[in-house]
């Protein structure tokens, strides 16, 4: 188990650029088993989770090759299928949440696809009901071996549908939407998820000879064809970064400049960090935040305690409640953080508590902070439970008073790449202890 030794105190300075978007990278990397044809792929980020995938796609038959740091060329053409029912299948497909993306591409293609439970971060339930149900509407049988907890996918033929999804699922839309661009005639998706990452899905897809409509909003058609084609795609920046950027600045009171953040696919990410009081500025297509003394958190317009809650796309991703409450105990004033989506993903704020922070954890889901206005935090020892819990402990620890510990730091190398090596350029004092 690896850890990091945080010297807290530092005050960072100069640019950075965000890696390519980890959820993105892991829907496209999915699509290229919907095409024989070559796929080359920009802005992959070089973080544990995806390079996952892109070595199970390697064993499952897919020609893989680095062209250059983040650049990467799939090739398709001899999926050997039978590997999905190795033991090394079914045991690294498991660690691995992303791996549930490739059902869609392989029952599209090749008509039918194995999967054992997915792994990936312990926040609590994350059901695959809108994904098997979706599929499902479009002609696919489900059945489950419970004694070894494996799904098996076939499909004889697959016919376009009509599907309200009983949630606007991100992976659950992006599985179904793979699997219906080769189904026969028409399928609608109502309620569809409609993030800037599911739109560079859809986007790519049509690159390569589907026919989606409705791109950007929550009811998407697709017109089935019987064949895709390949395609050069570049990933947005992941905007999770980003946000986790403008915390550390916020909250180690640095000026720092965030580069090339597509900053209109943002949403309300930047609005969402000036009502807890940091300043920031759009400079062409990058970020600039100052360096302040002190930030206060806004208020409801009849002088009420701010809410913040995640909500599908337009609204607030969950990806980033995490590092909103942990920016939330620097600041003066109170804000009710309200976590609905995962009941677990609030847990970690125990070790804030320790710190020194003043969080009242309400439930599962709600932690009410009172912020100390910029009273640095104790140092502590801790262990980071999931990739956002981990940045936001990462966080804390570079605002706090001495050195601190966070060890199982594979959580956040499963979604941050480099993240050591590259805060310290800026002025952060972070050593790797492996």
């Amino acid at each position: 188990m690896a850890s990091f030794i945080i010297q807290g105190g530092c005050r960072l300075s100069g640019e950075i650029t965000p890696q390519g978007a980890k959820n993105e990278a892991l829907q496209v990397i999915c699509a290229v088993l919907l095409t024989p044809e070559e796929v080359i792929i920009e802005n992959i980020p070089d973080i544990l989770d995806v390079n996952n995938l892109i070595a199970l796609l390697g064993e499952m038959g897919v020609e893989t090759k680095r062209l250059a740091e983040s650049a990467w060329s799939f090739k398709a053409g001899n999926v050997n299928i039978d590997y999905l029912q190795s033991p090394e299948f079914m045991k690294k497909s498991a660690s691995l949440r992303g791996s549930v993306m490739i059902i869609g591409p392989l029952v599209a293609r090749f008509g039918k696809a194995t999967l054992p439970k997915p792994g990936g971060d312990k926040i609590g339930r994350r059901r695959l009901d809108t994904h098997f149900l979706g599929i499902q509407k479009l002609g696919a049988d489900f059945i489950y071996d419970d004694a070894q907890q494996v799904y098996n996918i076939t499909a004889k033929k697959l016919q376009g549908a009509y599907m309200l999804l009983d949630e606007a699922s991100v992976t659950g839309t992006a599985n179904i939407l793979m699997t219906a661009v080769l189904a026969e005639g028409e399928t609608t998706i109502y309620n569809a998820a409609c993030e800037p990452y599911l739109q560079q899905l859809s986007k790519m897809l049509n690159r390569m000879g589907a026919r989606i409509s409705g791109v950007g909003s929550n009811l998407l058609r697709i017109e089935g064809v019987r064949s895709l084609g390949g395609v050069r795609h570049r990933i947005l920046p992941d905007m999770i970064e980003i946000g986790s950027f403008i915390g550390m600045a916020g909250m180690t009171g640095s000026a720092i400049t965030i580069k090339n953040v597509a900053y209109d696919d943002l949403g309300i990410i930047p609005d969402t960090f000036r009502r807890l009081g940091i300043r920031l500025e759009r400079k062409d297509d990058d970020i600039y935040i100052p360096a302040q003394k002190e930030y206060e958190i806004d208020t409801f317009i009849d002088g009420s305690i701010l809410t913040i809650a995640d909500a599908p796309w337009p609204g607030l991703t969950p990806d980033l409640i995490s590092v909103l409450l942990v920016v939330a105990t620097q600041a003066k004033g109170s804000v009710l953080i309200h976590q609905k989506m995962f009941e677990s993903r609030l847990f970690f704020v125990d070790k804030l508590i320790d710190m020194g922070a003043q969080i009242i954890l309400c439930d599962p889901h709600r932690a009410t902070v009172i912020g100390t206005g910029k009273r640095p935090v104790r140092a502590t020892t801790m262990t980071s439970p999931d990739i956002r819990a981990g940045i936001a402990l990462l966080i804390a620890a570079m605002c706090a008073d001495g050195k601190s510990t966070i060890h199982n730091i594979e959580q956040i190398d499963r979604g941050y790449q480099n993240i050591d090596v590259r805060l310290n350029q800026l002025g952060a004092n972070i050593m790797r202890l492996d």
